[in-house]
């Protein structure tokens, strides 16, 4: 039958079972001992790697909604790893970065970080990893641009913070 999803060869699937059981090992070897979820890897991450960033800016690289980021960094805050300040530029705008001491914590973590995407890509040579983070890179560009399909009469459009993912294998 045509219609018939083949989840073995679902991209979104696919892809969604790879990031949950790299984010669940991480999380778990790495973060847990330290109080931090994924998201709030992603957030110190993106900072140690781009620095100081507005969280309207740090809510888009980091695919985290702007109501939920906020709490991240609050609690981020109460741990002592990052700062909120004012942006120089403008009162409504808020500007967040690390603390020393949340600069310590991402630096041991990175390594970490490291050998989990080295164990998750055992196998494939350098030329195909180059190949898949490109092709990631676009998909996610695609998916970024992409207009949303209108909804089908009678059904109420949702979006969440995993809306790349196929809302029936959330």
């Amino acid at each position: 039958m045509k219609d018939q999803l083949d989840l073995g060869d679902y991209l979104p699937y696919l892809v969604n079972r790879v990031g949950t059981i790299i984010a669940d090992q991480f999380g778990e070897e790495a973060l847990a001992p330290h109080g931090l979820s994924i998201a709030m890897w992603r957030v110190l991450a993106v900072l140690a790697s781009t620095g100081g960033q507005r969280q309207i800016d740090l809510a888009d690289l980091t695919s985290i909604d702007a109501s939920t980021l906020s709490r991240i960094v609050s609690r981020l805050i109460r741990m002592g790893l990052v700062t909120r300040s004012r942006s120089a530029n403008s009162n409504r705008e808020v500007d967040v970065k690390l603390s020393t001491k949340g600069n310590t914590l991402v630096t041991r973590l990175i390594p970490m970080g490291l050998a989990c995407e080295a164990a998750s890509v055992a196998g494939l040579s350098s030329k195909e990893l180059t190949v898949l983070k490109h092709c990631l890179r676009r998909m996610f560009a695609n998916m970024k641009n992409r207009k949303a399909a209108p909804a089908a009469p009678g059904e109420r459009r949702q979006r969440s913070s995993n809306s790349s993912v196929h809302p029936g294998l959330r």
